[in-house]
Parts: C-alpha cells; sequence; structure tokens
C-alpha cells in the first residue's frame, strides 16, 4: 500500500524534533575520544556513565529513529570501526535490556560493557577493519587476549563496578549452546547478551576485507535454522528490531530499491521509502509503502554496499515519523 506524500502546512508533522542526526554523531565523537586516549582522560568512568546517559535518551526519544541512524552511520562512519561498532553494540544493548527485562543495574553494566569491551585493542580493532589479508599470529594472539587486557585496563582507568569489569572480561567466554538466562549468574547472563549482539554487529559492518552482510543474513546466522540452536537472545532481537531494522536497505517485489524506516505494528512488515527505481535511478520524491501490502513486499535485503546512494538522514528520519503517523491514522 502506498502511503499518501506528506504536505506543507497542516498535513506535515507537528512534532518538532532536536537534531538527533548532529546528538548521535557528536555522541559517536565523544566515545572515540574515550577508546583512542583513554588514559588522557579525566574521570573515565564518568564519561562513560555520560555516554551512557546520552544514548538513553536518544533511544527512549524515538528508537525506530535511533536504529534507522545507528545502522545508517555505522555503514559511513568516520569516527573508525571501534567507536562505531561499540555504539552500535551498546544501543542494542540499550534496546534489548528493556525487552529482555533486565534489573536497571544490570542494563546500565550492559551498556558500559557494551561501549568498553573492546577498549583493550581499539588501534588494533581499527586497523583489522582496514586489513584484506588474514590475521597475524601476534595479532590472533592479541586479539585473543583483549577482554582480559579491556578489563585490566579499565581497572587503571578507576573503574571499581564489578559487574561491568566481569562483562569486560569474559565477553568472549563460552557458553552453553541454549543458555537459559534466568539460569545464569548475572555476569554470565550480560556477557551472552553482550556476545550474541557483537556477533551481529561485526557481520552488518563492512571492513576492508570483506562487504557487510545484510541484516537479514547476521540475524538467520545468530539465530540459526534449527529449533535447538535458538536461544532467548536471539530471538529476542529478531522480534525487536526485525528482519529489516530501520536504517536498512531491501528490494521491493515491484523492483525499487527502498530504505526502512519504521517498524510497524506488524512484525516483519516495516514502512519504507523507495530511493532507487527498478531501473536503477534515484528518486527525487522518495515513494512510502506498508510492506504489509502487495506491490511493494520485501523481496531481498541488501548489504549497505550494494547501494552506491547518499541519503539524506534529516529528512528520512522526518519522513519516517510522518509514515508513522500516516500509517496509524489510515489503520483506524
Amino acid at each position: 500500500m502506498n502511503l499518501p506524500p506528506p504536505a506543507s502546512g497542516a498535513d506535515a508533522p507537528d512534532i518538532e524534533y532536536e537534531d538527533l542526526l548532529g546528538q548521535w554523531s557528536d555522541l559517536e565523537a565523544l566515545l572515540s575520544t574515550l577508546l583512542a586516549r583513554p588514559a588522557h582522560v579525566q574521570a573515565f568512568p564518568a564519561k562513560v556513565r555520560q555516554c551512557e546517559a546520552w544514548l538513553a535518551e536518544l533511544v527512549a526519544q524515538d528508537v525506530d529513529a535511533a536504529l534507522y541512524l545507528m545502522f545508517q552511520l555505522a555503514a559511513t562512519s568516520t569516527a573508525g570501526y571501534s567507536a562505531a561498532h561499540a555504539l552500535v553494540c551498546a544501543a542494542l544493548c540499550q534496546i534489548l535490556g528493556d525487552e529482555l527485562a533486565l534489573p536497571a543495574a544490570e542494563r546500565s553494566a550492559l551498556v558500559r560493557a557494551a561501549f568498553t569491551m573492546n577498549i583493550g585493542m581499539t588501534a588494533l580493532q581499527d586497523a583489522l577493519a582496514l586489513q584484506r589479508e588474514p590475521l597475524s599470529e601476534e595479532q590472533q594472539r592479541l586479539v585473543a587476549m583483549h577482554p582480559q587486557a579491556g578489563r585490566r585496563l579499565l581497572e587503571q582507568l578507576g573503574v571499581d563496578e564489578a559487574l561491568w569489569l566481569d562483562v569486560v572480561g569474559c565477553h568472549h567466554d563460552a557458553l552453553p549452546a541454549t543458555p537459559s538466562l534466568a539460569a545464569l549468574a548475572p555476569s554470565a547472563r550480560l556477557a551472552h547478551v553482550l556476545a550474541t549482539i557483537d556477533r551481529y554487529a561485526a557481520m552488518i559492518s563492512p571492513r576492508r576485507s570483506r562487504a557487510g552482510r545484510s541484516p537479514t543474513d547476521s540475524v538467520r546466522a545468530i539465530v540459526g535454522h534449527e529449533a535447538q540452536t535458538r536461544d532467548e537472545v536471539s530471538l529476542t532481537l529478531v522480534r525487536t528490531i526485525g528482519l529489516c531494522p530501520p536504517g536498512t536497505f531491501v528490494r521491493l517485489d515491484n523492483g525499487e530499491v527502498a530504505v526502512v524506516l519504521r517498524r510497524s505494528e506488524r512484525a516483519n512488515h516495516p514502512l519504507v521509502a523507495s530511493v532507487l527505481s527498478a531501473r536503477g535511478e534515484a528518486l527525487a520524491v522518495p515513494e512510502l509503502y506498508h510492506t504489509l501490502y502487495p506491490g511493494a513486499r520485501i523481496q531481498s535485503a541488501l548489504a549497505r554496499s550494494a547501494v552506491g546512494l547518499e541519503l539524506n538522514h534529516r529528512a528520512m528520519v522526518r519522513l519516517g515519523l510522518y509514515a508513522a503517523q500516516r500509517s496509524r491514522s489510515l489503520a483506524r
């Protein structure tokens, strides 16, 4: 179903948004500084808590807008892979923390751990994202050691919260194939949540050695195809953000390429805006669709590298808000 295009005046959205794009970019820049030069940061633990509070405000303001900006900016970040990856993971932890009904203290520890889990190899992680050849033996050793190296560095920087430190230190430890979150100790429970999100975010992020996978392929790789390989975290991730989350690209059954703007009231049938025609030409005015209906259903997900188009993110965020308002109005 086509959604009517936004009009000027009375039909335009009347909700004034703060500059979410600018705030998201500023948060990423602050995080990049913390991770790249932690020894030069005064009151490092307090700065990480500031990032946590800032992220919580952005997510609470509009989860769909946060997801859109997160996935779009992660693919084009100029702050470095490590900071962009940490921000994606922390945002997903913030969102899933609510869905998993984690206590406030556990959710805070989880988000702080997501920000800092790779602080023991920030420079190496940025370098590996640009490296085409396989890891050397020394690089493999440093990667294997980075959880404990990160924990020690955080302790040196003044972090004294046991749960935060434990999660960073064990976020790559092996867990049972199908762990019950309720049966795990808090540090193991949060480490499992973080490890699942870490793998998902790494799969969708492009590197010099490979293009990022589509979110759908990434989710399927993590969730697994057999029921016995699935667990609570991966299934909650799928249920919460969808197979095609806001900010990702899809091909519709009419041949057009669209960007997902918002989730809808129907699972895995998001609101999208076509940005490329079936012939691959950029559309001057995006076409809004609800993918629940024939003619605009999602045919396949696309990796960011498959779409050579720069979007006006501010315009897209506002267009997504308008599409959600119109969809609700037409449903009544």
